[in-house]
């Protein structure tokens, strides 16, 4: 998702993580950090999505709950085998919202750290990351052929909040081709990774998660906060039981 938000005009590439109700986030019933901070500073904001809404999309929020609900029923039906109980969340209109913004090279870090920790015989990033497609390691931990132990972390763009163990590709709920999991596995796998690597305390998490740094910095601060910042968003969805979903 590109922002524009200006005194000037800065123009920046984000990436959000949102949690909370599908219907509140097709709606645009929510508000992410960087229109936030403008709000609060008086500084005029708008947000400008690679493939826009048409003139003609459904704002009516009964009429969007309707329809996610109804796609919520058809994906139960179809994972149904695979599921110790269904998928239900809340979809109403005061259901909490939450949302930070991880960066793209918050979440490069990540993704490297985990498939670096599966193939360690292949050498860190020394710096900040903001591609990872071309890595080694990444496309190692990736392969078809390879059984991860962070399969839920990589491709994944929303997350359910219920417990299984693979991810799958479907339809979203305006029909786009997109790859899900669980949060619940989500977090275990987070956890998972934070003990084999940084084994970063509560404190330490929290500590990060609002480190700033730079892309000249060493990868590892990129890393420790692209962590952190998934593990706290996922522990809302477990904890709210709602869904997680990558915006950009």
């Amino acid at each position: 998702m590109a922002q524009l938000f200006s005194l000037g005009i800065i123009t920046l590439m984000a990436l959000d993580i949102y949690v909370g109700p599908l219907t509140r986030y097709y709606t645009g019933d929510w508000e992410n950090v960087g229109a936030r901070y403008c709000r609060e500073r008086g500084i005029p904001y708008q947000t400008v999505r690679p493939n826009p809404d048409p003139a003609d999309a459904v704002t009516d929020p009964d009429v969007v709950r309707e329809a996610v609900v109804g796609w919520r029923n058809s994906l139960e039906a179809g994972l149904r085998q695979h599921l110790s109980s269904g998928l239900s969340w809340s979809e109403e209109a005061d259901a909490p919202y939450f949302t930070d913004r991880p960066s793209w090279e918050g979440y490069a870090g990540l993704l490297l750290l985990a498939a670096h920790t599966e193939f360690p015989d292949f050498a860190m990033p020394d710096h900040v990351a903001s591609e990872w497609d071309k890595d080694e390691a990444y496309l190692a931990a990736t392969s078809p052929d390879f059984r991860s132990r962070f399969s839920s972390v990589y491709d994944v763009q929303l997350w359910l909040p219920c417990q299984f163990s693979f991810k799958f590709k479907a339809q979203d709920v305006p029909g786009a081709e997109t790859w899900f999991g669980s949060s619940s596995a989500l977090l275990d796998q987070l956890h998972c990774l934070n003990d084999e690597t940084y084994q970063g305390s509560s404190d330490d998490l929290a500590r990060w998660k609002y480190e700033a740094f730079e892309k000249t910095d060493i990868f590892e601060k990129s890393a420790r906060f692209g962590l952190a910042m998934f593990l706290h968003l996922a522990q809302l969805s477990v904890e709210h039981q709602l869904p997680m979903k990558l915006d950009f």
